[in-house]
């Protein structure tokens, strides 16, 4: 059983909304949208948040509450001498190798703060821009000091627990950083040729339309929702019994889509208006958003503005991320949690070192055809999240009864609502059997 607790149910959503939201949201969607179609991709991305993510998010509320507890210990808890347990197992790997490379991103954004305090970010060409990038993920000896820099800061907010770390800081970041991705939008849309990549983000071409691309838009609802790898299992075992479990994960998901969206308008428009290309790859944010600034009034002081936020927004998936895992290793031993927090949140950075290290001293190492980082992140999003996804769906529908469920999201309300019959018809039937289709389109086996 747990002891710690989120004080208030707007807490909760924005320490969740802001595990979601993160890098999910406005660093891997922009980028991975933009070498896949943008429209497209926005589309399958919202309807599988929608009907798979969504759903899946509302599994792991249920989840979570019931078991009060870590993953995996939930899993033990809620089926007793089965081999359900390893759902918790596996999204514990799959969560510690997110956050390994999710922190060399995080040290990336560090640099660029450093620099934006230095004036290093202002009156550049915009091929300068991509080639600070470049220089700066190919020096070994910065990369590893800022990814550590980001584990340290992780480390130190996660050890101070759910109200007093987590919560906090979360409560400030998400709202702030809202109202600037609406200024800065608003900015790239007035953007002389800003029209051409409002109709990329918004105007299918039916040409990107693949198996590929639905599997990764699968993966990109999954990673952006922070769903599958029994993360908000954890955070959810922290809430009381009064909160709505189906508000709270209406309000998650409708914030991811919005602010997903909101980084579409603030980077489409803006790659188009200054000549960039959309298919820029994971350096899209740090290559188009500095070249954005330049064009504002006061733009290095927004510049600095935007990278503090943007670092609250890494740092809040990166506790969530790192919570799961030291609630694992911890099983609710609040006396141990400082030691496992360090233990596990030094784990993560040494498993991390070969991504950082993936577009220098490491790039001619390929799995699969990708650099280090990229496999992690391809394999994690792309198949680890789904499997974890399509198991959770599966211990619902057939572990769990369904009477259980439903008394279990009916706290808080006034009781069963028409809408739990549709979301358990997902669960059971429409999600696992989507998530097998897409991955068998994607392998060509269908």
């Amino acid at each position: 059983m747990n002891n710690q607790q989120w004080s208030t149910k707007l807490g909760f959503v924005l320490a969740a909304a802001g595990s979601a939201i993160g890098l999910g949201a406005i660093w891997k969607f922009p980028y991975t949208a933009g070498a896949n179609g943008g429209s497209i991709f926005l589309l399958f991305f919202i309807l599988f948040t929608v009907v798979i993510s969504g759903p899946i998010l509302l599994a792991e509320f249920v989840i979570g509450r019931k078991g009060k507890t870590d993953a995996i210990s939930t899993f033990k808890k809620l089926a007793p001498s089965t081999p359900w347990s390893v759902i918790g197992i596996f999204g514990t790997i799959i969560a510690i190798i997110i956050l390994s490379f999710y922190s060399v991103v995080g040290g990336w954004i560090l640099s660029y703060l450093a620099r934006s305090v230095t004036g290093g970010l202002s009156g550049l060409t915009q091929g300068e821009y991509g080639a600070l990038f470049d220089s700066i993920i190919a020096n070994p000896v910065e990369v590893l000091l800022a990814q550590l820099i980001f584990m340290l800061i992780t480390i130190l907010i996660v050890q101070g627990g759910i109200q007093k770390g987590i919560e906090k800081a979360s409560t400030f970041m998400m709202p702030a950083l809202l109202i600037l991705f609406v200024v800065l939008a608003i900015r790239s849309m007035t953007l002389e040729g800003a029209s051409e990549g409002l109709e990329f983000l918004f105007i299918p071409d039916w040409s990107y339309f693949s198996g590929e691309t639905m599997l990764l838009a699968l993966g990109q609802a999954f990673f952006a929702l922070s769903v599958g790898l029994a993360v908000m299992i954890t955070y959810s075992s922290y809430l009381s019994d009064k909160e709505n479990l189906g508000r709270s994960a209406l309000s998650v998901a409708s914030l991811n889509i919005i602010i997903s969206i909101l980084a579409g308008l603030v980077i489409f428009p803006a790659v188009f208006a200054l000549g960039f290309e959309p298919n820029e790859g994971p350096g899209l944010v740090f290559v188009v958003l500095p070249a954005v600034f330049n064009e504002l009034v006061f733009g290095g002081v927004f510049m600095f503005v935007f990278l503090v936020l943007l670092l609250f927004a890494t740092l809040t998936s990166a506790f969530s991320v790192l919570e799961m895992v030291v609630a694992s290793f911890s099983r609710g031993n609040d006396r141990k949690r400082k030691q496992y927090t360090w233990i596990a949140g030094s784990l993560i950075f040494a498993i991390g070192i070969p991504s950082a290290l993936s577009f220098g001293v490491l790039t001619d190492v390929t799995i699969m055809g990708y650099v280090i980082f990229d496999f992690a992140d391809y394999i994690t999003s792309s198949f680890g999240l789904p499997l974890g996804a399509l198991l959770i769906s599966l211990f619902v529908s057939f572990q769990l009864k369904k009477e259980d469920v439903f008394t279990e999201l009916s706290k808080g309300s006034s009781g069963p609502k028409p809408w739990m019959t549709v979301w358990y018809f997902l669960i059971k039937v429409f999600v696992p059997l989507a998530i097998l289709m897409i991955f068998l389109q994607s392998f060509k086996l269908i």
